[in-house]
């Protein structure tokens, strides 16, 4: 996407460079440049706004993912140090954590990673269900169990609900409307520019520094609008590795 972003802005730079040798001279008056200097100069001021609202949005969906996948990490290892309180009867239970937290991961770098931006429909895995009855099936044999239990199964729950809010945010991204009609204002602002710029080399070079520099921006929304792919994606390795292996 942000080649194709450099490409269209690359293409209202050569644009305006095909109508200044093409136009009649008093087209390209002072009165004219004037003119186009007003409408670029709103347009370059919308563009700037959109692309603020948009780094800002996507800022605000990476840090937001990140946040929960931190929530999650914190949660399990509380399940687990519950359930450790708990005594050595729980040791399946630990085990099928470990298990259920691997396929977790799974789920929801894969669910989240997706470019598609079609999701399928939930469905709670079998490690998840059999960790949430083996919970409700320990037998307290004093008060101590007996609240370890209950917080056992208040952490699991907010286990759910934060995994659930990751499921529903899966393909989320930027509106393509939004990044067409920004592409349409970049291509339009670089048209103006190289239209009553001088054609040498160092016109050139500097429009097209100035394009990729764009372009990069685009880049910079798109990767922060799927912060389970690309380049700058969150990193599963802290919640994979929250539990260390139990001793056999």
């Amino acid at each position: 996407m942000s080649v194709i972003v450099f490409a269209c802005v690359l293409g209202g730079m050569v644009l305006g460079m095909f109508l200044r040798n093409r136009l009649p001279e008093h087209h390209l008056s002072g009165d004219t440049k004037d003119v186009v200097k007003l409408g670029t100069g709103l347009i370059g001021t919308i563009a700037a706004l959109v692309l603020g609202l948009l780094i800002a949005s996507a800022n605000s969906t990476f840090q937001t993912q990140s946040t929960q996948v931190q929530q999650l990490t914190a949660d399990i290892v509380l399940l687990d140090r519950t359930l450790a309180q708990y005594g050595p009867e729980t040791d399946t239970v630990r085990n099928l954590l470990r298990r259920a937290v691997a396929s977790m991961a799974d789920r929801i770098w894969r669910e989240n990673g997706s470019s598609s931006g079609k999701v399928a429909q939930f469905e709670a895995s079998t490690e998840a269900l059999s960790l949430y009855d083996e919970i409700l099936k320990l037998s307290p044999r004093n008060e101590t169990q007996r609240s370890l239990q209950v917080m056992a199964m208040g952490t699991l729950q907010n286990l759910g609900k934060t995994r659930l809010l990751l499921f529903a945010e899966a393909g989320a991204a930027i509106p393509m409307p939004f990044l067409v009609v920004l592409i349409f204002w970049l291509a339009i602002l670089f048209a103006s520019f190289s239209l009553f710029a001088d054609h040498n080399a160092t016109t050139v070079v500097a429009l097209c520094i100035f394009a990729l520099s764009a372009s990069a921006a685009i880049f910079l929304i798109l990767e922060l609008g799927q912060p389970f792919t690309g380049l700058m994606r969150i990193s599963s390795e802290p919640l994979r590795n929250a539990l260390a292996p139990l001793n056999p």
